[in-house]
């Protein structure tokens, strides 16, 4: 899969781990930063993430912040974009299969490196169930 990952310097080790790992496991990930732990602005790598996926450039986004909150509202509002903060694999599974997420938030702080690596393999690894939950996302965008 083609992912593109960012995250804040609250992120910046965690979002260091995931990407080899990732790779590893034959995803091709685009890092839009931030490349230190100097102190940064997540808004700054929320947008090209999302903007990657709305484009089609990336299936999917992977978005880390310290607690995953600010990351996830700066994604949604892209009209493209189903993000979902989560916090272990059930709630990463849950958004796939039930609403069709496109980019997944967790926060640094609460999240492991191990923890991440288990959320992103079941977040990938789900498909969209669709059928009664069709109706539910069409929904989100039908305002």
């Amino acid at each position: 899969m083609r992912l593109s990952i960012g995250a804040d310097h609250a992120a910046f080790n965690l979002k260091s781990e995931l990407i080899p790992y990732l790779e590893q496991k034959g995803h091709t990930v685009k890092d839009f930063g931030t490349y230190s732990a100097e102190s940064t602005d997540y808004p700054d790598y929320a947008h090209p993430v999302s903007n990657s996926v709305e484009t089609g450039d990336a299936d999917f986004g992977i978005l880390i912040c310290g607690s995953g909150e600010g990351m996830c509202m700066t994604a949604n509002k892209h009209a493209g974009i189903r993000a979902g903060l989560v916090w272990n694999t059930e709630t990463a599974g849950l958004i796939r299969e039930h609403n069709n997420a496109n980019v997944i938030c967790f926060g640094a702080r609460f999240v492991d490196a191990e923890t991440a690596k288990a959320i992103l393999d079941t977040f990938l690894a789900t498909p969209y169930a669709g059928g009664r939950h069709e109706r539910r996302v069409e929904k989100m965008t039908s305002f």
